[in-house]
């Protein structure tokens, strides 16, 4: 098994005072979903509902697809459809040079990260600008997010001072957060202005109005397509629901488990073009059709991207976004990256701890630890299971299937105690890196149980 991920997160660690940071700011996160989640007689009703839709709109994905198309196009959008990333970034450069676009503003779209969009137009000589602020913010430091919801969550405003100063030439030293807001406000007044095309992504799509519906808490994505008479949309053929009926029930779920907000500040619907204007809409598939048709981890379609397992990750919270090579970190992103190609993204399958807290909080109920302890089940048929882990795990394995050596090594445990600390705290002992070992019990409980010492 790689140790990317642990050598990554022991460089995020080094940084004790960020890494406290950026771990007690995600559990406010969550904690903030907790409390407002308890203010909802019926919220587990909604999860089960949820959940349910999804696994109907999964199993019904052909025919509600469809009816989005059609229903879309009456109301006088364009439609496309794209099997990869490659037909997807075509598809848009085309709709842009087409129209002869040089500023192009989109809003925040993990569509857009996936499929490498911002690199591919920048170099057909589009200027692309990031209108989500924290977004922005990354787009400035050349940075890719670490959080789906929160993605300048590890950047202090100290940081966020110093580039303003070179960037949009505020006060040096001047890191009021206010101020730093409005410097930005102010910077992206012009590009909103300026812009000759505006694209969001989309957090739903309905099927039976072919509108599509953008979550934001800035504005942005409204801000961004008020001026433009060219709109591009795109999302994920998993983001289809069949009705304003199912509509409701996620967008009571999204926030309250995202952000712990009874509801986005914008939940913003775009049904059709502009008066003199046109929206263009692009369905993109790009591998999600392969996991429909994997029934062991066909449920991650179900994820909502609202960033709760993140949030409540021990793991994520504490190693930090950068700490994963797949593009979308934490336990959402351990199994996307596996479903996209095992053999490159297997370092981030040991970035959990299976304590089930991501799939307890998942508002859709995706299973995503029983997914990552699957997948854990496969690296040694994948060729890239730890050697190490393998030999401690026969080792393990010849203990229990022998009652009378597990005894014994019961029996002779607090050995361990007087061994010298170089050969306790080897190479084979990950837990001793970061943890002191607990000293073992001179007798067993078995042991104290016969001489009556507990009951």
């Amino acid at each position: 098994m790689s140790t990317k991920h642990s050598k990554a997160a022991e460089k995020f660690q080094e940084n004790k005072e960020l890494a406290g940071w950026h771990d007690q700011t995600l559990w406010m996160m969550r904690a903030k979903r907790d409390r407002i989640s308890r203010e909802v007689p019926e919220w587990e009703q909604l999860r089960d509902m949820a959940s349910a839709i999804k696994m109907y709109s999964n199993s019904h994905l052909d025919l509600l697809l469809q009816e989005f198309e059609k229903n879309a196009q009456a109301n006088g959008a364009y439609v496309y459809w794209a099997k990869d990333a490659d037909e997807y970034c075509s598809i848009i450069y085309n709709i842009l040079h087409g129209h002869n676009v040089h500023r192009f503003i989109k809003s925040k779209s993990m569509l857009a990260e996936e499929c490498g969009l911002n690199e591919f137009l920048i170099q057909k000589g589009i200027d692309v600008v990031e209108s989500d602020l924290g977004e922005r913010i990354l787009q400035l430091m050349h940075k890719k997010p670490s959080h789906i919801v929160v993605p300048a969550i590890h950047i202090k405003k100290e940081e966020i001072g110093e580039l303003f100063v070179k960037e949009m030439g505020t006060e040096p030293g001047n890191n009021d957060q206010t101020y730093l807001t409005h410097a930005a406000r102010k910077n992206l007044r012009h590009k909103f202005i300026e812009a000759e095309a505006a694209m969001t992504g989309a957090n739903f799509a309905v099927a039976s109005t072919g509108e599509f519906v953008v979550c934001t808490n800035e504005g942005n994505a409204d801000m961004g397509t008020s001026q433009p008479k060219l709109q591009i949309a795109a999302f994920g053929l998993e983001k289809i629901v069949p009705d304003r009926e199912a509509l409701g029930v996620f967008t009571r779920l999204l926030a309250r488990s995202g952000t712990g907000q009874p509801i986005t500040t914008y939940t913003s619907h775009y049904r059709k073009p502009r008066k003199g204007g046109e929206l263009h809409i692009i369905i993109v598939d790009n591998g999600r059709s392969n996991i429909l048709a994997d029934q062991e981890h066909v449920k991650t379609l179900n994820c909502l991207r609202c960033g709760a397992c993140m949030n409540t990750c021990p793991v994520y919270r504490r190693s930090g976004g950068y700490s994963y090579t797949y593009f979308i970190p934490g336990p959402i992103g351990i199994n996307l990256g596996m479903l996209k190609a095992p053999l490159h993204y297997y370092d981030n399958v040991s970035a959990c701890s299976l304590c089930y807290s991501c799939q307890n909080v998942c508002p859709a109920k995706v299973d995503l630890a029983d997914q990552i302890y699957r997948w854990r089940q496969k690296l040694d048929g994948l060729g890239v299971a730890s050697s190490s882990k393998r030999l401690m795990s026969g080792g393990i394995k010849v203990l229990m299937e022998h009652p009378s050596l597990f005894n014994l090594a019961l029996a002779r445990a607090s050995w361990v105690n007087s061994f010298p600390r170089s050969l306790v705290y080897n190479g084979l002992n990950d837990w001793g890196k970061e943890h002191e070992m607990p000293q073992f019990a001179k007798e067993s409980f078995n042991e104290m149980w016969k001489k009556g010492k507990v009951k």
